[in-house]
């Protein structure tokens, strides 16, 4: 338990920690249902790399669960927003998912603002997450680059 516990405001956070799950499990079902919508001669790499993000994202959400309770809260049962353009090609999808990825990170550094200098053990965990974050964030645009472009395709 963070030794200035005090000092941070715990409602505030454990209402981020329950976004953060929200979108952590959006993030479950997003990936699962994409790795179902591939098809190609791809598929393969494809939908191992997205099943793999859909059991990272759980555990995300488990471990925000368990800040959420250690903090003294309920965690939500909400699911983040699902939108899909039901268009299934990988270039789309990869759109929704970098959009998703990017209001995971924002919430994660929305966290870090609420805990900074207050929490080590909450300042440590959001920084964590940040970093896997926007590891993902740069996978996804570096598979939306064509092959042999250098260019970032932001």
């Amino acid at each position: 338990m963070p030794s200035r516990k005090s000092t941070i405001d715990t409602a505030a956070v454990v209402d981020n920690l329950n976004l953060i799950l929200e979108l952590e499990l959006a993030g479950v079902c997003r990936y699962l249902h994409y790795s179902l919508m591939i098809f190609g001669h791809a598929r393969i790499p494809i939908i191992k790399w997205m099943r793999d993000q859909a059991n990272e994202g759980m555990d995300h959400a488990s471990l925000a669960g368990e800040h959420v309770t250690t903090l003294g809260g309920h965690p939500s049962l909400k699911i983040g927003k699902l939108t899909e353009s039901h268009k299934h090609d990988i270039d789309q999808i990869l759109r929704e998912a970098l959009e998703h990825e990017h209001a995971t990170l924002d919430q994660y550094y929305a966290l870090l603002e609420k805990v900074e200098g207050k929490s080590v053990w909450l300042e440590e965990y959001a920084r964590e997450q940040i970093q896997l974050e926007e590891g993902h964030i740069a996978e996804v645009e570096k598979m939306m680059r064509r092959p042999g472009d250098l260019k970032p395709a932001r």
